[in-house]
């Protein structure tokens, strides 16, 4: 029923791309799309100040020498700033280029999602239509894959350790799933089970689907489309401005806050379409509120009309779909890789828009979810500026929760 519905609405998307006049074969075609309307200016001093602070502590908690941090309150303003600096003494910019880490799933979806508007794919498309020798049974769909769904495990944790010691070795994709399916093979469930190595397949699927690669399929329905002429879906190697960091362990297997591993080198190959994107604060903004308001004509609601928990025990409003974790009205993605965690969410009623990236790895990646949402907490309380008005804040949960939130997971004393 579901796969049904959603092919229903992929052709709803076709229908509104021909009434704009574009073409049915390429969303992409769409140049530019409306931004939603923005307070000119910068937020107001104690808003900012706020801001500053939580990034700062965030920093502290974690080991980060560097960060970069953007918010953009559509009724009061907006904030990006770079935080710190680089191992080699440089200091960090609000326009460095990073890495997007896990938030490239969710534009691994988007690539899905535009490929079904089309007519190329189906969502329900078993994955063995374009993929041979993956296991035929049980049936994985390309949906499954993107919704986190399929069953398929992880290859970071088997694969850290290779790429702490040698990180500019290049990797090929189906290196990368090999590893995924030895973590767990596919379950074709309907429970949500973290697997950078389904995004892989997806994407593998989805250059099979087109003849075309991964970073020309980034480009056409991405990275084009919202104008994020800093962002790349890098092959093996990328030029990255905020270098990405990690904590050494002593001898008794606690983080060393105060000496880091330089693993900015990590070959982008490592992440492909599960973590590969470079990008900046300023395109990683636009294109995470661009997502959550539905912006392009394949943006359909139904992509997130299914959300299902995170994980047992987790709040009725933390749930997960469509490449996306939904909290509250946020939609959004977070994550880590090997030098860097990197969080970005927006609202889906306001527009209200916060991303940060933290340039050390060693912290569990909670530490960056919950500094994008204390972030989001802060700015939804922005004073209007001159000529706006504020929306009610509707978040279900306080900066001052964030802040116990963070300390639970940090592995720096604050100094």
């Amino acid at each position: 029923m579901r796969a049904t519905r959603r092919r229903r609405s992929a052709g709803i998307a076709v229908a509104v791309a021909l009434a704009l006049g574009l073409s049915a074969c390429a969303p992409a075609s769409v140049s530019s799309v409306a931004v939603p309307p923005q307070a000119d200016g910068e937020i107001g001093g104690d808003t900012q100040a706020q801001l500053t602070a939580a990034v700062e502590r965030a920093m502290a908690m974690t080991g980060s020498a560097g960060a970069i941090a953007g918010v953009w309150v559509p009724w009061s303003g907006e904030w990006v700033q770079g935080f710190g600096t680089n191992p080699d003494g440089t200091e960090v910019t609000a326009d460095d280029s990073f890495k997007a880490g896990p938030v490239t799933r969710a534009m691994t979806c988007d690539v899905l999602y535009g490929m079904a508007a089309d007519g190329t794919v189906e969502l329900d498309d078993p994955v063995t239509e374009w993929i041979v020798g993956f296991p035929a049974t049980p049936v994985v769909t390309l949906e499954q894959l993107c919704d986190s769904t399929s069953g398929l495990g992880s290859y970071q944790p088997r694969l850290q350790g290779r790429w702490e010691a040698n990180p500019a070795r290049p990797w090929a994709p189906h290196e990368l799933l090999a590893y995924g399916l030895a973590a767990s093979g596919p379950t074709g469930g309907t429970s949500y089970v973290d697997s950078d190595a389904g995004y892989v397949l997806l994407g593998m699927a989805l250059e099979r689907a087109s003849s075309s690669t991964a970073a020309e399929l980034f480009q056409r329905y991405v990275f084009e489309p919202l104008g994020m002429a800093g962002s790349s879906l890098p092959s093996r190697t990328a030029d990255i401005g905020l270098h990405g960091t990690q904590s050494v362990l002593t001898p008794e297997g606690t983080p060393d806050c105060a000496t880091a591993a330089d693993l900015t080198a990590l070959s982008p190959s490592a992440g492909f379409t599960a973590s590969g994107v470079v990008t900046t604060a300023a395109d990683l903004g636009r294109y995470v509120r661009a997502l959550a308001t539905g912006l392009r004509p394949f943006d359909d609601d139904q992509r997130f009309g299914s959300p299902i928990p995170v994980g047992e025990g987790s709040p009725t409003w933390y749930t997960v779909d469509g490449g996306t974790y939904q909290a509250g009205t946020l939609i959004g993605q977070y994550g880590s890789i090997p030098g860097y965690q990197t969080v970005a969410f927006a609202d889906r009623e306001t527009g209200l828009t916060v991303v940060a990236v933290l340039n050390n790895s060693r912290a569990s990646a909670e530490a960056v979810r919950v500094l994008g949402w204390q972030l989001a907490a802060i700015a939804s309380k922005a004073p209007a500026a001159s000529g706006e008005t504020a929306p009610p804040a509707g978040l279900p949960w306080t900066p001052e929760q964030m802040d116990g939130d963070l300390a639970s997971v940090a592995i720096c004393p604050l100094p």
